[in-house]
C-alpha cells in the first residue's frame, strides 16, 4: 500500500460499487456510494449480489441514511478493531481494567464498555466487550486505537491470560435498519436473539458470529466474518436484501446516523481529554467495582461536578454546525461543537457539544454557535435527536 492506509478485504467490491473513499483511523474505507449503489438491483448470475450491486438510483449518503431509517443498509465495518482476551480468569481481569461492570452479563452477551487512562479518567477507547465466559471475552475497539487497547491489555495481563490483536483476520458487516432481520432470516442467520447478545452461525461453511449490535439506533445486526470469507458474505447479504430495498452504506451515512442518536464519536465526543462524566456516558461505569483504570479520578471528578458536560444543540435556522465551532452564550464563549451535523430525518443542523457547566445551560436553553464567523441561534437538547428503534 503506498498510502501506508488498509484495505478492507471487501475492497474490490467497494471499488466496483464505485464507492468514495476516504481515511479513517489508518483504513482506506468507502464514505458513500454513487449512483447505481441503489435498492433494488439485480443479482449476479452465480446468485450472489452482483459487483455492480443495484439497479440505477440517486446514492449519496442521504439515500444511504434513508435505507438504513426506512429499510435496510448494510455497512463494511471491518476497519473496527478486534482483540481476543482468553485464559484462566480472563474475564475479571478484563472487568478490573475496563470501565463497565461485565459481572451483570452473562455469556452470549455483549457489553458497551471503555478503557480509560488510570491516571486521569480520560478514554482510551470505547468498545463492545463480548462475553464468551470466564475464560473469554472477545473486544471491538475503534480502528486507530486498537494497538494502544491491546498494549494496554497486554501489559497488565497475569501470565494465564492471553491478550491478542486480531484487527485484519476478521470482516465486519453491520446489517442496520427496520428489515434487517428479514434480511438475515433469508440467509438462515440467526435474529432472534435480544439486543446486545450475539450467536455463533455457519454460512455457506463458514462459521461466524451475529451481534444484535449496531450504531445507527436502528434494529440491526453486525456480523464478524473471517476476512477470506468477507466477500461470500457481503455479496450474499446484498442479494437476499434486494427485496427489502437494501442499501450499502459508507461512513459518511453512519456519522449522520450515530449522530441523531447522540451516540458519541471517539477522538471528537471522547477522548483521553474528555471524561465518560463529561461526556454523560456514566452509565458505562461500574462505580460500585472495586477496581477499574481511572476509578479513582472519576470518582473524584463525579463528586465534584464536571467542569463541562455534553449536551445537543438543534439549529432555530438554516444552519450546519460542525466540530471545534466555539458555541457562545452573549458574548462569551461557553463551549464547542464536537460533532455536527445536518440532520437527513429532521432536515435541520443537529450538534453535540461540550457546554461549561459554570454557563448554567440546561435544556431549551438558547446559545448560539460560530458558524464560519455568522452566529447561529441554536436550542439546548437532550440527545437522541430522533427516537430510537434499536430493541
Amino acid at each position: 500500500m503506498t498510502d501506508g492506509l488498509r484495505r478492507s478485504p471487501l475492497h474490490a467490491r467497494h471499488e466496483a460499487l464505485g464507492a468514495k473513499f476516504g481515511a479513517f483511523g489508518g483504513w482506506l474505507m468507502p464514505l458513500e456510494y454513487g449512483r447505481g449503489a441503489g435498492a433494488g438491483g439485480a443479482a449476479s448470475a452465480g446468485g450472489g449480489a452482483s459487483a455492480g450491486g443495484a439497479a440505477s438510483g440517486g446514492g449519496g449518503v442521504l439515500a444511504e441514511h434513508a435505507a438504513v431509517r426506512s429499510a435496510v443498509g448494510v455497512f463494511d465495518v471491518s476497519h473496527l478493531g478486534k482483540a481476543r482476551v482468553r485464559g484462566p480468569g480472563a474475564a475479571g481481569f478484563v472487568n478490573a481494567c475496563l470501565s463497565n461492570d461485565l459481572g451483570k452479563i452473562k455469556p452470549g452477551q455483549a457489553q458497551y464498555t471503555l478503557c480509560c487512562d488510570d491516571a486521569t479518567g480520560g478514554v482510551v477507547d470505547d468498545l463492545i466487550a463480548y462475553l464468551y465466559g470466564d475464560d473469554h471475552v472477545f473486544l471491538i475497539p475503534n480502528a486507530a486505537n486498537t494497538a494502544e487497547v491491546v498494549r494496554r491489555l497486554a501489559a497488565a495481563a497475569p501470565p494465564t491470560v492471553a491478550v491478542t490483536d486480531e484487527h485484519e483476520q476478521y470482516a465486519v458487516l453491520a446489517v442496520q435498519g427496520p428489515r434487517s432481520a428479514e434480511v438475515l432470516a433469508a440467509l438462515d442467520l440467526p435474529v432472534a436473539h435480544p439486543y446486545m447478545s450475539f450467536e455463533p452461525a455457519t454460512f455457506d461453511g463458514t462459521e461466524l458470529t451475529v451481534c444484535r449490535t449496531g450504531y445507527t439506533g436502528e434494529h440491526g445486526y453486525e456480523l464478524v466474518v473471517p476476512s477470506a470469507a468477507a466477500e461470500v458474505v457481503w455479496d450474499a447479504v446484498l442479494a437476499a436484501g434486494q427485496a427489502y430495498g437494501i442499501r450499502p452504506c459508507g461512513l459518511g451515512a453512519r456519522d449522520t446516523l450515530r449522530t441523531e442518536m447522540g451516540y458519541p464519536l471517539h477522538g471528537q465526543d471522547l477522548s483521553l481529554a474528555i471524561t465518560p462524566v463529561q461526556a454523560r456516558a456514566g452509565w458505562a461505569v461500574g462505580w460500585a467495582k472495586p477496581a477499574f483504570w481511572g476509578r479513582d479520578a472519576l470518582l473524584a471528578e463525579k463528586a465534584a461536578g464536571p467542569r463541562r458536560l455534553l449536551w445537543g444543540l438543534v439549529a432555530l435556522e438554516r444552519a450546519i454546525p460542525r466540530p471545534h465551532m466555539p458555541v457562545l452564550a452573549g458574548d462569551t464563549v461557553v463551549g464547542e461543537v464536537t460533532s455536527g451535523t445536518f440532520s437527513p430525518t429532521k432536515k435541520v443542523g443537529i450538534a453535540l457539544a461540550l457546554l461549561d457547566t459554570a454557563a448554567g445551560l440546561a435544556v431549551d436553553s438558547i446559545v448560539e454557535v460560530d458558524v464560519r464567523g455568522r452566529r447561529a441561534p441554536m436550542r439546548v437538547v437532550r440527545p437522541p435527536f430522533v427516537t430510537p428503534s434499536v430493541r
